[in-house]
């Protein structure tokens, strides 16, 4: 914890109590953490001990949630610089034989795998997006298979039908209302 000095006549210092924490120095707490994703560090600069942040997330759930929504914004803001440096490469100085220095672009290729394996179900997902036509073609097959569905539900049921339904929205309402 930080010093507090207080006193109105006689200056004293004493140690802060986490009752003396406020919460601009909380704000500053998970701006820090945001940036950095290092607990002491952001500790440090709101002005108390990371002892004290650890036992407060364990037992204030808003404070908890602030923790990992930071944590969340620091780790996409790492990834956001990774993804540069693996797209535009690292500058780094060589010396060619000439004796010349030179900054060529340096690219890791173990980041690059590696951000690809954690995006490549996002992007596979992305790739696809149906057409017009398909979206049409594919909501027939799911009607006409719930209407299949709907008549030998029925005529296991032994049921007379009096009034046949072609409406989607009854298919889709029957289908969502039926106990499995």
């Amino acid at each position: 914890m930080g010093e507090i000095v207080e006193g109105k006549t006689r200056l004293k210092k004493r140690r802060a109590s986490p009752q003396t924490i406020t919460p601009e120095q909380i704000e500053t707490f998970f701006a820090t953490l945001a940036d950095t994703c290092n607990v002491v560090r952001s500790a440090k600069a709101a002005g108390f001990a990371a002892n004290w942040a650890y036992r407060r997330r364990k037992f204030d759930a808003a404070f908890r949630n602030g923790w990992v929504a930071a944590v969340r914004e620091g780790y996409a803001k790492l990834e956001l610089v990774l993804l540069e440096r693996a797209i535009k490469g690292t500058p780094k100085l060589v010396r060619t034989a000439k004796g010349t220095d030179r900054v060529m672009r340096e690219y890791s290729t173990a980041l690059a795998v590696a951000l690809l394996r954690r995006h490549a179900e996002t992007a596979d997902n992305a790739a696809f997006e149906p057409s017009g036509d398909e979206l049409r073609e594919i909501r027939e097959r799911i009607l006409e298979k719930l209407r299949r569905l709907k008549q030998r539900d029925e005529a296991s049921q032994d049921k007379v039908e009096t009034k046949a339904s072609n409406d989607s929205i009854d298919l889709i309402r029957w289908a969502l209302c039926r106990s499995v």
